[in-house]
């Protein structure tokens, strides 16, 4: 074999080589995406599936103190009825208006109280703990109608709002970051998906005057959000690591102190 055919061998092999190389880094990046991909799934599910827990636990909540109250208003009535029968026979008449005023007690405590379908805007009067489980059930509830990028945003805030109402929660309402977390989750995040869903479906994706569509809008406000978000969780968790080392040096300090013999 001439010098020139080897040599041309030797090229067409290391061609090959360059391929199958290249093939072989096209291959594990798309191995990678498709593990990045699988991983966010595997987050976003999590979080759905702990926030619909939550939502059950919130409904089931209500459900129990609406019994509870139905139950005071049964007793209160049919103890009213026992007491006044004693002292004066109410006859058949009078059992029926015990019966009446127990129904109508009973509708006006329940009244305003039915679970609504639609997702009611968090109220900023609340508690802070309040606050944070009102936004988690506004997410939660109002996370189908949004856009599949725009889910995983909401997605990642329903997973961090439970460590947030943890902290939040011991934190006095009129403490900076408090008072941030509160304009923020009360206001800013559910006013601005309210004021997204009020856009007709079909101008939701066309572009706006500065060539942005409300669609791409609302994810990239909601990914500032959670950016936020995570900044004050992060601040109120700093706070606590803060106090709980102070403690520690000084109960490391107060304590290791060797004893003075008597």
């Amino acid at each position: 074999m001439l010098p020139d055919e080897v040599g041309r061998l030797f090229d067409l092999a290391a061609a090959s080589f360059d391929r199958a190389t290249a093939s072989s880094a096209k291959t594990n990046r798309a191995l990678e995406r498709a593990d990045a991909v699988m991983a966010r799934a595997q987050v976003t599910d999590s979080a759905v599936r702990a926030a619909s827990r939550r939502e059950r636990q919130r409904l089931n909540s209500g459900f129990k103190k609406s019994a509870m109250r139905v139950a005071a208003i049964v007793a209160a009535v049919w103890a009213a009825t026992v007491v006044i029968g004693l002292i004066n026979p109410i006859g058949i008449f009078g059992l029926i208006a015990a019966i009446a005023v127990g129904v109508l007690l009973v509708g006006w405590s329940l009244k305003g109280r039915s679970v609504s379908s639609q997702p009611a805007l968090p109220a900023p009067d609340l508690p802070n703990a309040a606050v944070v489980d009102r936004l988690d059930s506004y997410l939660y509830r109002v996370r189908p109608a949004l856009p599949a990028p725009a889910q995983v945003e909401v997605d990642a805030m329903l997973s961090r709002l439970p460590d947030i109402k943890q902290t939040l929660e011991r934190v006095d309402t009129l403490d900076p970051s408090a008072q941030d977390a509160r304009r923020l989750m009360a206001a800013h995040l559910p006013n601005l998906i309210d004021k997204y869903l009020n856009v007709p479906k079909s101008y939701r994706k066309q572009p706006m005057d500065d060539e942005v569509s409300p669609d791409q809008r609302l994810i990239d406000a909601l990914h500032t959000g959670r950016a936020a978000l995570d900044d004050i969780g992060e601040q109120l968790a700093r706070n606590d690591l803060a106090a709980f080392e102070t403690q520690g040096r000084f109960i490391s300090n107060r304590y290791s102190e060797e004893p003075i013999d008597s």
